[in-house]
């Protein structure tokens, strides 16, 4: 399952985000999206968990902790929609 997390600080790393998960089971894969030309966190990532029961135990236990004293958002990453440019062409 791919888990979105967001309101992250700016100062987390990938393997810190990844420990904080893998108390509740294996992880695939730990990102933390940045800004292209600055290189800035953007204060968001994803967490890729491969058993859908840790997943939900992990969002369930994760959603509105403070991490870095930023209270974290925890939810399933819903699937990117199309860009607006991208849904008008023919």
């Amino acid at each position: 399952m791919n888990i979105y997390v967001g309101n992250l600080s700016y100062s987390i790393k990938e393997d810190e985000l990844r420990k904080l998960f893998e108390e509740y089971g294996v992880v695939s894969s730990a990102k933390i999206i940045s800004d292209r030309e600055s290189g800035r966190s953007k204060g968001f990532g994803f967490v890729e968990m491969e058993n859908d029961d840790e997943a939900n135990s992990a969002i369930e236990n994760l959603n509105g902790k403070e991490v870095q004293g930023r209270s974290i958002n925890v939810s399933q990453a819903r699937p990117r929609k199309e860009s607006f440019a991208n849904q008008n062409r023919n």
